[in-house]
């Protein structure tokens, strides 16, 4: 990725020439973007596995349900559409992250670059979201441990204490309080190896039930290209789409892998995706095809009481005990940007605001990168979302409906309609952040190709040309889409699934 070392401190004449080629071949080599007193350290492996780790979750068990509502063909082209979409949202966030510096990449630093004054709504939206999920995730484990532990002790449910949801939250929160105060997400990639572990458990486990036939007594009919009506799919298309929300971590990722280069982040987008698009696929197949239209929302709890099954709701636990530090992570980061979101006056010109300055011009910007939060502050925002999680979690025994809403909004905003309106604004060819990026990169293909012919560079400019617009064209079909999707579900959630 290119760099702005035309507004970086300018290097000696006799080192002009070395500084020029050193640079310029780093870049191509695919370094990225310069590190301006910030130096990732998280390898592509864990990347990987955290963002697989933030995607998956109970959208994985509601699959064969989703499939049942749509038929087995239309519904593996609305999981791998709802992939391809979320892994597009993800590029778009990755093509932003070139117009800042390494370190500073955040929902709230391109908000102040493209919609300065509505920087605080679109982090607000996503501290509800993860906050919303983080709730949920508590009272998915109040919910199981009394089945976990009724499963492997059937006289412990004598215990009061030990079949009680708020002992269960209670001592599961030891566990997920130091986890919600490291720092950095790739801190959390032990924890994320442990918790796909128990995903391929699961998967495991649902296609074993599949291949032993062990439910097909209580099968009913499957359907293949039918589908169960319009409704039916409208109510399980939001399933579908939230299953890949995972763009709330993205930005941190980008800014600690350590090669950030357009190819190891693509591929970690890819990778990431295509795993769990995957997964997906063959756990809703082979967990349709063992109850057909009798399955319900969770396959993992209609499976026979026996060990196996047992072990799968603890592996359902322990997923989302090491999911909920990945909710935290981008909620505090959020409502840390809100705190310190201040109107943008008119006579402001955004160009050259103080923001700008500060993300892009290494003179002015100090070894701490902007986007850190203080020691004090951080211990706050963290200490009072876990509070405040935690008695949500012990007051409320379902958040279906408000997860519904705030998944509808929240999600849609994260996952299409930011990394559109972004990407958009941002590179608008009259910008002077997209004209400084455009340079750059220019530069870097006339350095390399310095003996090539005048047409050859004349027709790859064209095509690089063509192909920014493409992507802006793009980018903005894909926050209108978002638009479309939230607008659908809030009338699914509204209209169709409240009324049942």
């Amino acid at each position: 990725m290119a760099g702005y070392s035309a507004i970086g401190p300018e290097p000696d004449d006799t080192d002009l020439m070395s500084t020029s080629t050193g640079s310029l071949r780093g870049r191509r080599r695919g370094r990225g973007k310069k590190d301006i007193g910030f130096a990732g350290q998280a390898t592509w492996i864990s990347s990987v596995i955290n963002l697989v780790n933030t995607i998956l979750g109970a959208g994985l068990l509601a699959m064969p349900s989703a499939l049942s509502k749509m038929g087995i063909f239309l519904g593996i082209f609305v999981i791998a559409w709802a992939g391809l979409t979320a892994g597009f949202g993800l590029y778009l966030q990755t093509r932003c992250a070139r117009y800042v510096d390494r370190g500073h990449v955040s929902f709230a630093a391109l908000s102040q670059l493209t919609y300065p004054n509505l920087s605080i709504i679109f982090d607000a939206a996503i501290a509800i979201k993860c906050f919303g999920v983080g709730v949920s995730y508590l009272i998915i484990i109040g919910d199981l441990m009394p089945g976990v532990v009724v499963g492997f002790a059937p006289r412990a449910s004598d215990i009061a204490f030990l079949v009680d949801r708020q002992f269960w939250i209670t001592a599961f929160m030891l566990i997920v309080i130091p986890l919600s105060f490291l720092r950095r997400l790739d801190s959390l990639k032990y924890t994320s190896v442990v918790a796909l572990c128990s995903i391929a458990y699961l998967v495991i486990l649902v296609v074993a039930h599949f291949i032993n036939g062990d439910t097909l007594e209580d099968r009913g009919t499957v359907r293949v290209f039918k589908w169960a009506g319009p409704v039916p799919v409208l109510a399980a298309f939001p399933v579908i789409i939230f299953a890949y929300t995972c763009h709330q971590n993205m930005f941190s990722i980008l800014n600690e892998i350590a090669d950030n280069s357009h190819f190891r982040t693509t591929s970690v987008i890819f990778a990431s995706i295509g795993a769990a698009c995957s997964l997906y696929i063959l756990t809703g197949i082979t967990g349709y095809l063992s109850y057909g239209d009798n399955i319900k929302g969770n396959i993992v709890s209609i499976y026979p009481t026996a060990v196996a099954s047992t072990i799968g709701r603890l592996a359902i636990v322990i997923l989302v005990m090491f999911s909920y530090p990945l909710q935290i992570h981008p909620c505090r980061a959020s409502i840390d940007a809100c705190l310190k979101w201040r109107p943008r006056r008119r006579n402001t010109q955004t160009e050259s605001s103080p923001s700008r300055n500060t993300l892009l011009n290494p003179s002015k910007s100090s070894s701490k990168p902007a986007a850190e939060i203080g020691d004090i502050r951080f211990a706050i925002i963290t200490t009072i979302l876990i509070v405040l999680s935690f008695v949500v979690a012990m007051t409320v025994s379902s958040l279906e409906k408000v997860l519904a809403y705030v998944g509808s909004t929240g999600s849609t905003t994260i996952s299409f309609i930011l990394p559109g309106l972004f990407y958009y604004k941002i590179s608008d060819p009259d910008s002077a952040h997209h004209q400084r990026l455009v340079k750059d990169e220019d530069d870097e293909d006339e350095f390399d190709s310095g003996d090539a012919e005048g047409y050859v560079m004349s027709d790859a400019h064209k095509s690089r040309h063509w192909r920014r617009e493409l992507l802006r064209t793009s980018s903005l079909i894909l926050a209108i889409y978002g638009v479309c999707v939230m607008v659908t579900c809030l009338v699914t959630n509204t209209f169709l699934i409240a009324s049942h």
